[in-house]
């Protein structure tokens, strides 16, 4: 008898503990899920322990609402967050009002700009995002209710970095980090100087274990983490970067809002967005630097799991690709050619747009807001 109990307390001791599961995945599920976000991750071991140690990150974006929003801030924002979501993080929108008037963004008018944040959350709830896990934090609203925190923390950034730093943070703005001659931008306002200092304190000010912004704002993110070993603080933020989407046009780096032709925007008309899709740069055979195969790669596949094309009979008929190399080793021989890559992608975009369009169309509060941003002047 005896040893039939130590038989069993010793196959008791031997099982293995079952993983703990987040919104039913494993540690491992999760991390995937995750990193498939970023670009770059800044770094994956600090990641895995993260996750390991927190079911419920936090992770975070600031957006400056400065005018309509593009498909890259509608489409793949929420994808990025329902991902995020799913893997257990609260997600905290940053809606950096004050940070628009610092930029001049709506010509620094508060009142506008607070309007155009509100439309931006209007989209988001339309193209799906998953607003359970989501929090919106007004900058204006959150920096007066504690402000006795969060400018002795902007002010201990400025205090122990250079200006020379600071303005390597320039792109974050938008902005030029240095004149044709490659000296420091001299040029910038002193409002647009305090500014990366801000964003840099908003991170701690929000507790947030994760920073979800495009590789555009990496410099101040690592501003973040060089401030952690001036403080001796051993837990940085993570930097978790996503891939920032080309504008339609040959040579745009990326999409302007100021510049109606290099973007689709969240409410495009389909005529507008096929008539933008027609007209964008797509090279025959060559991948690097073709837009519309960008949008395939990082809106569409993403989106419905594969990318349908549309043709004739006699141009091979349709096919559909559930991988992005499969579309480059058609793409590279020719066997798929721009003239059926940009109706079939004018298609399937317009097929995620539907909700938005109908959302702006059917619910007054939201068609009123739309029709009131139309009319302010974006201004750079």
């Amino acid at each position: 008898m005896a040893s039939e109990e130590a038989a069993t307390e010793k196959m008791e001791a031997m099982k293995v503990e079952e993983p703990k599961l987040v919104n039913g995945l494993t540690l491992d599920e999760r991390y995937d899920l995750v990193r498939s976000i970023g670009e770059e991750c800044i770094q994956e071991s600090e990641l895995r322990k993260l996750l390991e140690k927190k079911p419920l990150p936090v992770c975070y974006d600031g957006f400056e609402p400065s005018g309509r929003m593009h498909i890259a801030q509608g489409v793949m924002k929420a994808l990025n967050v329902n991902k995020l979501t799913k893997a257990g993080c609260v997600f905290k929108f940053w809606v950096a009002d004050w940070f628009a008037m610092l930029n001049n963004k709506m010509g620094g008018d508060l009142k506008k700009i607070r309007k155009v944040g509100e439309y931006m959350i209007e989209v988001w709830k339309a193209i799906g995002m998953d607003m359970d896990g989501v929090e919106f934090h007004w900058t204006s609203d959150e920096i007066n209710e504690r402000s006795d925190e969060y400018w002795p923390l902007v002010m201990d950034i400025a205090r122990l970095n250079t200006l020379k730093r600071i303005i390597r943070c320039s792109q974050i703005m938008g902005r030029a980090e240095s004149g044709e001659d490659g000296a420091p931008n001299l040029n910038l306002t002193a409002a647009q100087i305090f500014y990366p200092c801000m964003q840099c304190a908003d991170i701690f000010f929000l507790k947030a274990d994760i920073c979800q912004l495009g590789m555009d704002q990496r410099k101040v993110n690592m501003l973040a983490r060089e401030y952690c070993d001036m403080k001796k603080k051993k837990l940085k933020p993570i930097i978790l970067s996503h891939h920032m989407l080309s504008g339609l046009l040959q040579g745009q780096e990326k999409m302007s809002k100021s510049d109606p032709s290099s973007a689709i925007f969240m409410e495009d008309s389909e005529q507008e967005v096929k008539t933008k899709i027609k007209k964008a740069f797509c090279p025959p055979q060559e991948v690097e630097g073709n837009p519309c195969l960008e949008y395939v790669q990082y809106v569409v596949l993403p989106w419905f799991g594969h990318f349908e094309v549309f043709r004739k009979e006699e141009n091979g008929g349709n096919v559909t690709y559930d991988t992005f190399e499969a579309i480059v080793e058609d793409y590279k021989s020719g066997a798929l050619h721009p003239g059926d890559v940009k109706p079939s992608l004018a298609t399937a975009i317009n097929t995620i747009l539907q909700p938005v369009r109908d959302h702006f169309k059917n619910n007054s509060q939201a068609k009123q807001l739309l029709s009131t941003i139309k009319k302010y002047k974006v201004t750079k």
